[in-house]
């Protein structure tokens, strides 16, 4: 029996779209397998899942990283107040972001012992009572809950300059990330 060639022309494209269906359908079928034998030909790195990524770091006996995270809610005057440790030592602190270091009392730092003389004031900076006279410092650590960050740049004001310690940009920044919402402050290391 003879067909037209417009009867001809539909099936072939009925099949041709047939043939896409079954194709398309494969591959999304099997589309690990067929990204696999992509990867393994053009060489591409593989990704691994974190599930995949934590055996492998266990067979090798490497502990993966621990992510700390320490939650700060804010308090009755706005702020965002903690207790930390500096040196070892406990000391009351107020985050602000808006300080480039952690600025220190001078009673705070003689707490954390550090022994500050006259002659150490050297440096002005300029804060928001005007321009003042600290001595610049390196603190061994401060810890913040479970988030440890060592070797952090300070400042100490002179006695009687600062009345508050501020958390300030030189330890907020060495942090993976920290996030101001309107009630809790989160800083994760």
């Amino acid at each position: 029996m003879a067909t037209s060639l417009g009867t001809r022309h539909h099936i072939f494209a009925a099949t041709a779209w047939a043939i896409a269906v079954i194709v398309a359908a494969c591959g999304f079928l099997h589309s690990e397998t067929l990204s696999a034998g992509a990867e393994r030909l053009l060489r591409l790195p593989r990704p691994t899942t974190t599930a995949t990524h934590q055996r492998a770091i266990a067979e090798k006996g490497i502990t993966a990283p621990t992510v700390a995270v320490v939650e700060i809610p804010v308090g009755r005057s706005g702020h965002f107040r903690a207790q930390v440790e500096i040196n070892g030592q406990p000391v009351a602190i107020l985050v602000d972001t808006g300080a480039t270091m952690v600025a220190l009392s001078y009673e705070d730092a003689q707490r954390a012992g550090l022994h500050l003389t006259n002659g150490d004031f050297t440096h002005s900076v300029a804060t928001a009572n005007g321009t003042a006279r600290v001595a610049k410092v390196v603190l061994d650590k401060i810890s913040v809950g479970s988030i440890n960050v060592r070797d952090v740049q300070a400042a100490v004001s002179e006695p009687g300059g600062l009345r508050t310690s501020l958390l300030g940009l030189s330890f907020l920044d060495r942090l993976s990330r920290f996030d101001m919402r309107p009630d809790l402050l989160v800083l994760q290391k």
